[in-house]
């Protein structure tokens, strides 16, 4: 399965995924703090992001909707990694405790505050390993940097592996932009978007009306194998679209993207589409902090469904993780494209009963459940971001036949690296920067991950990198 210039105040992070700078008034302590210098030898320091507060509350509707995608990109540096706006000098300033070490560096340290957190805080393992990325000629890729280590033993089954790194996808995408700034080319919208999520969308309410016009039953195995092949194969490509065009991915303008995301979201049924954007959007901003990254499992999930019957209860169920879970971690204020995307869908499906029969709704509701279930194009999930085989990789890709059907989703570290590229143009990205991917280890087989994530010892909900959020840490106002 393993294969070896200022921006205005108010950013859409979709166009970005979160690629945000610190502020100049921050650079000294991070710096002074990592040990980092500025000699010819040494890496820069791109700590994440400073922020005053970790709110919550969404943009209201047309606080961006105005914007445009290529007016963005067009910044005063030409880049997709706009700086984020001083908050002032004089006020505490939270960032995150965690800051790049330098490619010879194979050492986490732990503060104290992080140790209290977790006993699962601990050394990154080989210290050969750290003297033979030091002893590297000149002439070595310079992706190499990026290769991921093996732990040096089992990790703790009770807990979650807590680092203090940052998470890998800044500091990448600011190294490949240097050596390939030619990869500004692939960055835009992919107009084919639109046109296959609507046919999907189309294909999907044909068949629910066909199933209702027929009479069949929601429990009958003609039913319910549709609903799994097809629907769940369906929807589980809603899914990714609505993904797509989170990133304003689809169209120039944010509002037409939100627009079409609030359309495509139809045939799963429940709505979901403006609480997917804000939640994806901070997983992106934030990956791997707790409370803040809702893709991660709670402590609760992971001393409940710890052994092989609980992995199998969360890989059948895990749509249901993925829904309820951000309501007990994180919530969101309401703004009307939440209540717009609540009052279509509804809508949609009152009529779907009123002129068809329930069980129009049921193959609806089906397809999604299945989407989000035992499917092989549902393992993504756990494919993108858990740890497998001891290799301390927080985000993994995978290369294999599936990806037609998923937006080319199976292309995660291209896609956390440079989520303002679309799906079609990805695969380009890795051919453009052989040297930053080839040094990866990825997945060949999504219905093996899922296998492998239930029956293996290396790995399950306790097997994802966390950290502790940027609210956590203060620095004094004398250092700054």
């Amino acid at each position: 399965m393993l294969g070896f210039g200022d921006q205005p105040r108010s950013v859409d992070w979709s166009l970005y995924g979160g690629a945000e700078q610190v502020a100049p008034s921050q650079r000294k302590y991070l710096a002074r703090s990592a040990g980092v210098g500025q000699g010819p030898n040494r890496t820069p320091s791109f700590a994440a992001s400073v922020s005053s507060s970790h709110s919550s509350s969404s943009s209201t509707c047309g606080a961006d909707d105005s914007s445009d995608l290529n007016t963005r990109r067009n910044s005063a540096d030409g880049s997709t990694t706009p700086p984020t706006s001083e908050e002032g000098g004089d006020e505490e300033v939270e960032v995150h405790d965690v800051l790049l070490k330098s490619s010879s560096s194979a050492t986490v340290s732990a503060t104290p505050a992080a140790e209290g957190k977790s006993s699962q805080l601990r050394s990154r393992s080989g210290a050969a390993s750290s003297d033979a990325r030091e002893s590297l000629s000149a002439k070595s890729p310079p992706g190499l940097r990026w290769s991921p280590e093996v732990l040096s033993e089992p990790q703790d089954p009770a807990d979650f592996l807590w680092l203090l790194t940052e998470e890998p996808h800044r500091t990448r995408r600011a190294a490949i932009l240097k050596d390939h700034p030619e990869i500004r080319s692939l960055m835009g919208h992919e107009p084919l978007t639109k046109y296959i999520s609507f046919a999907v969308v189309a294909l999907q309410l044909g068949i629910a009306v066909a199933f209702a016009q027929a009479g069949i039953h929601p429990l009958d195995w003609r039913f319910l194998l549709t609903a799994y092949v097809i629907g769940g194969t369906a929807n589980q490509n809603t899914f990714l679209a609505i993904h797509e065009i989170t990133h304003n991915l689809a169209f120039k303008g944010i509002r037409a993207n939100k627009l079409w995301a609030i359309l495509v979201n139809a045939p799963i049924g429940v709505p979901y589409a403006m609480m997917f954007k804000r939640y994806h959007i901070e997983h992106h901003k934030h990956l791997g902090e707790d409370g803040i990254d809702t893709d991660l499992p709670t402590k609760f999930e992971l001393m409940c469904l710890k052994n092989v019957l609980g992995k199998a209860f969360f890989a059948t169920f895990q749509i249901f993780f993925y829904a309820l879970r951000p309501g007990f971690v994180r919530t969101q204020k309401l703004t009307c494209w939440h209540l717009l995307n609540f009052g279509f869908q509804i809508a949609l499906d009152v009529l779907l009963v009123r002129f068809f029969g329930s069980a129009a709704m049921w193959y609806l509701i089906e397809s999604s459940f299945f989407a989000g279930s035992l499917h092989p194009c549902a393992a993504h999930f756990i494919a993108e971001h858990y740890l497998f085989g001891g290799i301390q990789q927080e985000t993994w890709s995978y290369y294999g036949p599936l990806n037609i059907l998923a937006y080319n989703v199976g292309y995660h570290n291209e896609h956390h690296d440079f989520p303002s590229i679309p799906w079609t143009r990805l695969p380009a990205l890795k051919k453009m920067a052989p040297e930053y991917y080839d040094v990866l280890p990825f997945h060949t087989s999504w219905p093996l991950v899922t296998l492998q994530f239930i029956l293996g010892s290396d790995s399950g909900l306790f097997a994802r990198i966390k950290r502790q959020p940027a609210s956590k840490v203060h620095i004094p106002a004398s250092e700054q």
